[in-house]
């Protein structure tokens, strides 16, 4: 598919369409997807409500939006309830959409000091491991921390939490090696266990941001096989029958590009899979003469490089591993 087609895409309504999303297409474009830096797509049961983290292009400034659908447009995004004082990012809603995780640099508890992490010698802002309850009348409670080994180290990214209660993040840990990978710790009555590393192969190889099916059937993530297209892709690997995890497979289609593709999450509709990428608009020169005002509009504009939300359909993929639903 070519770059001008793929533009042209971003210009269909969320929603406006019913067929197979092939090629994909941009997530409220001008709305939600902007010429900022858009990650971390969050979607409620009815898919009428969309969190999602905003950031500076840095990413030193993130916080946690929400927007809501009016018809078949996406609404003005607000600052969420619980986000807006702190470092916070990466929603992930539960299954049964009662609770919603995030990570953040905020106290963990009365009295302690923001989080900080280190690595290689250098200090950064940490993570650690948060979720709001749904209230019974709609909105949500208070942050609360997780406590436990899930946030030792203080770099925990990107929650993805199965019908199990077990919850995927990526991490550096001791056992990491060099780079992030996927762990999962699993549900213990009111608490976890002790995160275990899931076996995807080399840890030489970076592994971060996985989005887990509910039934645990398979998992999707951004990394580098060795034959990323880009600075990372988007793979998969299926549960196999004996309990292991099989060989990670990189995502075809349009899915994947020589820009950045990561953060993935997993709709609610079959197939339906959400990311984040930073692939923008070729320009080819001589370009058509720029005045201020269309040289303005177009580095400003969704497709400026930032990164945006698009959403895919992987259901061909799913059934070719003969998963239907």
């Amino acid at each position: 598919m070519t770059m001008k087609k793929l533009v042209f895409a971003t210009l269909m309504a969320f929603g406006a369409s019913a067929s197979p999303l092939m090629a994909g297409e941009m997530v409220g474009p001008g709305v939600i997807s902007t010429g900022l830096q858009e990650t971390s797509v969050a979607i409620t049961a009815d898919g009428n409500t969309l969190y999602f983290m905003l950031s500076d292009m840095g990413e030193t400034d993130d916080t946690i939006m929400v927007s809501h659908k009016k018809g078949k447009t996406w609404g003005k995004p607000e600052v969420a309830p619980f986000s807006g004082l702190w470092h916070d990012s990466e929603p992930a809603l539960s299954p049964d959409g009662k609770r919603l995780y995030f990570v953040s640099n905020r106290p963990p508890h009365p009295g302690d000091k923001s989080v900080t992490a280190s690595m290689s010698g250098h200090e950064f802002t940490g993570k650690n491991l948060w979720y709001v309850q749904a209230k019974a009348g709609g909105g949500w409670d208070a942050p609360v921390h997780v406590d436990g080994a899930m946030n030792d180290g203080a770099m925990i990214y990107n929650p993805s939490v199965a019908t199990s209660g077990n919850i995927y993040f990526s991490a550096h840990r001791p056992d990491s090696g060099k780079a992030y990978q996927i762990y999962v710790a699993r549900r213990t009555g009111d608490g976890y266990a002790t995160p275990e590393l899931v076996p995807l192969g080399d840890v030489a190889n970076n592994r971060m941001d996985p989005a887990v099916d509910p039934a645990e059937r398979f998992i999707v993530y951004a990394g580098n096989e060795g034959d990323s297209l880009g600075r990372a892709d988007l793979y998969i690997a299926f549960h196999q029958a004996d309990g292991s995890w099989g060989k990670p497979e990189h995502l075809g289609g349009d899915i994947n590009s020589k820009s950045l593709e990561n953060a993935p999450s997993l709709g609610h509709a079959f197939g339906e899979l959400y990311l984040s990428s930073d692939r923008g608009t070729e320009v080819a020169f001589p370009k058509k003469q720029d005045t201020a005002a269309s040289l303005q509009a177009r580095l400003s504009g969704p497709m400026n490089g930032s990164r945006n939300l698009w959403r895919f359909d992987i259901a061909d993929v799913l059934r070719a591993h003969g998963i239907d639903h």
